[in-house]
């Protein structure tokens, strides 16, 4: 700014920002909540937490996946047991997705022998490839063509028509 201007135009800026004006003396209801809460609920939680924790470094448990007992297919199931359908319901599903994650891997595992075999994976590859044959054809012929709406009372339908068919052609 030059020397000759005018204060009252132009007046020049604080040097330091101003205090805080308060229109209150009384203190921030929010301030007094957030400080109630960690001193009441979080800084006990918090320290019991470690302290168990400590106690328990050297006992650390694992958990890989939950283990289910098994329970009667719906063949074996009296009839009017609806808890034992629905168990038989709920141990089919559970059968379902881990025969799909075992062809998962299975693919998995022949698609990283061609990545690494390249071209001559037919060769390299006959194990994995013969495999996953094998189990593709399993999971079809259990599973296979059951619709949208897969259960248990479906499939059991279908191997009983398969060996209706087999039982014929014999």
């Amino acid at each position: 700014m030059p020397k000759d201007h005018d204060k009252d135009v132009y007046p020049e800026p604080p040097s330091r920002t101003p205090v805080e004006d308060r229109q209150s003396s009384l203190p921030n209801p929010a301030l007094i909540l957030s400080k109630l809460f960690y001193y009441s609920v979080d800084l006990p939680v918090t320290t019991f937490r470690d302290i168990v924790e400590g106690i328990q470094s050297g006992k650390k448990s694992h958990y890989y996946h939950q283990k289910f007992r098994r329970v009667p297919e719906l063949t074996q199931c009296q009839e009017g047991d609806y808890v034992c359908y629905y168990e038989a319901e709920m141990q089919w599903r559970r059968d379902y997705k881990v025969d799909q994650e075992i062809v998962k891997v299975i693919q998995e595992r022949l698609r990283a022998c061609q990545q690494r075999e390249g071209p001559s994976y037919s060769q390299n590859c006959y194990k994995e490839l013969q495999q996953f044959e094998q189990v593709s054809k399993a999971f079809q012929s259990r599973y296979g063509d059951l619709g949208a709406y897969a259960s248990a009372r479906k499939c059991l339908m279908k191997q009983k028509e398969r060996m209706m068919a087999e039982q014929q052609q014999a």
